[in-house]
C-alpha cells in the first residue's frame, strides 16, 4: 500500500510538471507564415507516452482548466471565454489525443517503436480531427469568419502538419529511452 501511495505522489508531481512544460509549450512559437507552431504537441504527446492514459491526460486536463480560470496559459490568454476562440477545439484534441496516445502506448509494458509512432500518429489524428471541427463550427457560427474549405484545411491542417508529424517521430524516440529508464526506477506507472 505503502509503495503504490508513493507511486502516486510521483505520478501526481509529474502531472503538474507536464501542466507546466504544456504552458510554456504553448509560448515557444516556431514562426511559420499564417499558423503559429508551438510545442504543446510535443509535451502533450510526452505526458501520455511517460504517463500513460489516466495521468498524461490529467495532465492536460490541469493545464486547461487553469487558462479558464483566467491564468494566461494558453497561445492567446486564457480565461472562460477562450472555449469561443476556434483554436479551443485544438486543446480538446490534447486532451482526448493524450488520452488515446497513453492508452495505446502503456497497453504493453515494453512498447515497441512502431507501437509508440502508432500511439503518437493517433494521438495527431484527434488532436486535428477535434481542432478543425471545432474550428470550423466556431469560424462559421460565431465568428463569422469562415472562409471556405480550403481556407480551412490549409491553415488548419496543412500549413502546422509538418511540424507535428516531426514531433511525434521525435516523441517516439524519445518514449522508447524514456520507458525503460522509468520502469527499471520503478517510476513509471
Amino acid at each position: 500500500m505503502k509503495k503504490k501511495s508513493k507511486l502516486t505522489v510521483y505520478s501526481l508531481i509529474l502531472c503538474a510538471l507536464f501542466a507546466a512544460l504544456i504552458a510554456v509549450g504553448a509560448f515557444i512559437k516556431i514562426p511559420i507564415p499564417y499558423v503559429p507552431f508551438t510545442l504543446q504537441m510535443l509535451f502533450t504527446t510526452l505526458a501520455g507516452i511517460v504517463l500513460g492514459p489516466k495521468y498524461g491526460a490529467l495532465s492536460v486536463a490541469v493545464y486547461i482548466l487553469i487558462g479558464l480560470c483566467g491564468v494566461p496559459v494558453f497561445t492567446e490568454g486564457g480565461g472562460p471565454g477562450y472555449v469561443l476562440q476556434p483554436t479551443f477545439g485544438y486543446l480538446i484534441g490534447f486532451l482526448i489525443g493524450t488520452f488515446v496516445t497513453g492508452l495505446i502506448t502503456h497497453h504493453v509494458s515494453n512498447p515497441s517503436l512502431k507501437r509508440l509512432l502508432l500511439a503518437n500518429f493517433s494521438g495527431l489524428v484527434i488532436v486535428y480531427v477535434c481542432g478543425v471541427i471545432y474550428y470550423f463550427f466556431i469560424a462559421a457560427f460565431y465568428t463569422n469568419t469562415y472562409a471556405g474549405l480550403w481556407s480551412l484545411f490549409l491553415y488548419c491542417f496543412l500549413l502546422p502538419i509538418p511540424g507535428d508529424i516531426v514531433i511525434c517521430i521525435l516523441c517516439a524516440f524519445l518514449g522508447k529511452r524514456l520507458i525503460p529508464i522509468l520502469k527499471k526506477e520503478k517510476l513509471s506507472t
